[in-house]
């Protein structure tokens, strides 16, 4: 009965035509500080999804490093072992060190990655070349997939190159200082690929064979420099991270694909978190025009509640009245807010109506995610800002003092 009374009283004209505006503004000011937090979460939200596609491309679910040191010893047994493990669809091993390659005289300081056949089953780099096509080759006649940053720093187009790339790897163990030079491996590489997937990876990684790499630097044979695995279900990470723990002991370490990128990560969730604040500041300041329109009904409604007393109801029945009258005005405000965010973000979805700036980023428009869990948290903020802002002038209202007169 009392939401009939808040609706009520919220429909019919007042005496004092402020009240009106003032609950106006507020309702106002709510809707558009909703529909704005939703809108920047969906665009925040499709940023997300963006980047983590992009990072899945290159890093793996899982990835198991040494504790201490550059390389880890990892026995063929252990190997299999990794492999039979329930929830892992793939295992790639791997070496990295950095290299100079060279084309005439054009060079370029690069990050190699020393790969074997399983490599495309654990990331998405096979699906991401622009040029050419994804060959590593083997030992003896090596194939080289480039980023296409590195592509660019040596002036060579990896598809139409007929000419192998000069690249010196440092060599392991004692250097002779009396010859320096003993301290490197050279050889010559041939580019088959560009791949693009940002230019953090773009303008630093070369992909070669595995054993290429551990030849020329002298690896052992069970000697790798990380451990790369795919998961046949997503979700499943934690829990095979603690059988791999189980499994290898302490000298290893293993990241989740969150764990790889968690400054990243980090970043965007505190993105995220800042902006819910601004928007909580705002409805805090609408809280306050709520707290002035629903103090002005109380005084404007003072006979309603006295008649209402002489109809026996009680104060907790006249506060629910005056409370559910700012939470309707909140949830109107919400509610418009909230369809606004729904029109805005179907119609940035739909045709893309707002664009990037720029021909450097991968998209050329703003990609947005409505995710429902967002619309929940703003309801809650709403609804317990809404009863904060209410309870005084509720709690004003229900204290009226009841008289008779004649």
């Amino acid at each position: 009965m009392y939401l009939i009374f808040a609706w009520r009283y919220f429909k019919a004209k007042k005496s004092t035509n402020a009240i009106n505006i003032i609950a106006w503004v507020s309702v106002t000011a709510i809707a558009f500080a909703t529909a704005a937090l939703l809108v920047l979460w969906s665009a925040f939200n499709g940023f997300e999804d963006l980047v983590k596609s992009l990072y899945t491309t290159f890093y793996p679910d899982l990835k198991i490093n040494a504790a201490t040191g550059k390389t880890l010893i990892l026995t063929p047994s252990q190997v299999q072992q990794l492999k039979n493990l329930e929830g892992i669809k793939a295992v790639s091993l791997t070496v990295e060190e950095k290299a100079l390659l060279q084309n005439d005289d054009y060079t370029a300081i690069v990050d190699l990655k020393g790969v074997d056949s399983n490599y495309t089953a654990v990331t998405n780099i096979s699906q991401n070349i622009m040029r050419g096509k994804y060959y590593t080759g083997d030992a003896e006649n090596p194939g080289a997939v480039l980023g296409v940053g590195v592509e660019n720093a040596l002036a060579v187009l990896s598809d139409r190159s007929i000419g192998g790339l000069r690249i010196v790897l440092p060599k392991r163990g004692d250097v002779n200082l009396a010859d320096p030079l003993t301290a490197f491996n050279e050889g010559t590489i041939m580019p088959f690929g560009a791949f693009a997937v940002q230019e953090e990876f773009d303008n630093k990684y070369v992909i070669t064979n595995i054993d290429f790499v551990k030849t020329h630097m002298d690896f052992k044979a069970d000697e790798y420099s990380e451990v790369e695995l795919a998961v046949t279900q997503q979700g499943n990470e934690d829990r095979i991270k603690k059988e791999i723990k189980n499994l290898l002991g302490k000298d290893y370490t293993i990241q989740t694909r969150y764990e790889q990128n968690s400054s990243l990560y980090n970043v965007m969730r505190f993105e995220k978190y800042a902006i819910f604040c601004i928007f909580i500041l705002v409805l805090i300041v609408a809280a306050f025009n709520m707290i002035g329109s629903l103090s002005m009904l109380v005084l404007e409604k003072q006979k309603d509640i006295q008649v209402l007393q002489s109809m026996g109801a009680n104060k907790s029945w006249i506060r629910k009245v005056f409370l559910s009258e700012g939470i309707l005005l909140a949830f109107i405000g919400a509610g418009a807010g909230m369809l606004m965010a729904l029109i805005l973000c179907y119609a940035q979805i739909k045709f893309k109506l707002v664009p990037i700036e720029g021909a450097s980023f991968i998209i050329n428009y703003y990609p947005v995610k409505m995710v429902a869990t967002d619309f929940l948290v703003v309801c809650i903020t709403v609804f317990i800002i809404a009863v904060s802002a209410s309870w005084y002038p509720s709690k004003r209202a229900a204290e009226q003092a009841f008289e008779l007169r004649n």
